[in-house]
């Protein structure tokens, strides 16, 4: 029985240092539930339950980080940090509460999740310009014109860190009519009609003829089942939420920035990096 008190004294003292910030507390009623069933008074915690309690909590206090970027002004966005819960500080504040009477209450401890992007490096890796394209389209088509703008700005600022792969899709998203996407003109089998999202195989097209460098591996792509207008002939990448996808991969070895603008008819890709980019670590291919 000493043994398991001073167990219980050094728990609480070590839970006390924690910084808690999630403004989540759990009552000493509440903790007391979680006993082993039906010895619900004995020193025996039912950690299935308290695993459950756990995931619970992991969605309840987690805010996701906000990488840096730049703003429609071309005005640099600082990042914000995230938070997750610190389940080890929580499973020692925990446990201290449900073997210590004196403990009334718990606040639910987290810990900061920093971002992947920050101010420093978005200012390190636009230095140079590896490659960039620029492709025209109808202003006039509103619908088409929208969806491009709305892609753009999807991959603006995204960052690809060295051996890390871009997936179209995975950046960009769905293209949904509650995401601000319209219906407009689409290739589908050879034959024009109309769907949500038409418009952004421009992107995609534009983004494939600026990365097309000697440090970045083309990894998926596909072409459509006609020629469009905005690019040669073979230089197209066509893609689709349940289809085609654009991937590429960065063999350099700096991270590289992409920076892409839609405005008044024309569609502009810049791929930058830092100055010492030059040192290519990457495959041919």
């Amino acid at each position: 029985m000493r043994i398991l008190l001073l167990l219980v004294f050094l728990l609480s003292c070590m839970a006390s240092n924690v910084f808690a910030t999630a403004n989540v507390k759990l009552d000493k009623v509440e903790i007391s539930q979680y006993g082993l069933y039906p010895f619900q008074q004995t020193p025996f915690i039912d950690e299935v339950k308290l695993q459950a309690l756990i995931s619970e909590l992991e969605k309840k206090v987690a805010i996701e980080p906000k990488n840096a970027h730049w703003s429609e002004n071309n005005e640099l966005i600082t990042e914000v940090p995230g938070r997750m819960l610190d389940k080890e500080a929580f499973q020692l504040l925990f446990r201290s509460a449900y073997y210590e009477q004196n403990m009334k209450h718990i606040t639910v401890p987290t810990m900061p999740v920093y971002p992947k992007v920050d101010q420093s490096l978005l200012k390190e890796i636009q230095t140079k310009e590896l490659g960039s394209y620029t492709t025209f389209y109808k202003k006039g088509n509103k619908e088409r014109a929208d969806n491009i703008a709305l892609a753009a700005a999807a991959i603006d600022s995204h960052v690809v860190f060295p051996g890390e792969s871009f997936s179209f899709n995975d950046v960009v998203g769905e293209r949904t009519a509650q995401r601000g996407y319209k219906r407009a003109p689409v290739i589908v089998k050879g034959e024009l009609a109309e769907d949500i999202g038409g418009g952004i195989c421009q992107v995609s097209s534009t983004l494939f003829n600026a990365v097309d460098l000697k440090g970045i591996q083309i990894l998926e792509r596909y072409a459509h089942s006609r020629s469009v207008p905005y690019v040669p002939e073979g230089r197209d990448a066509t893609v689709s939420w349940w289809g085609p996808d654009f991937v590429f991969k960065n063999r350099y070895n700096q991270p590289l920035l992409i920076r892409a603008h839609a405005n008044e008819g024309r569609m502009v890709v810049r791929i930058l990096s830092s100055e010492s980019v030059d040192h290519f670590t990457g495959e041919s291919s």
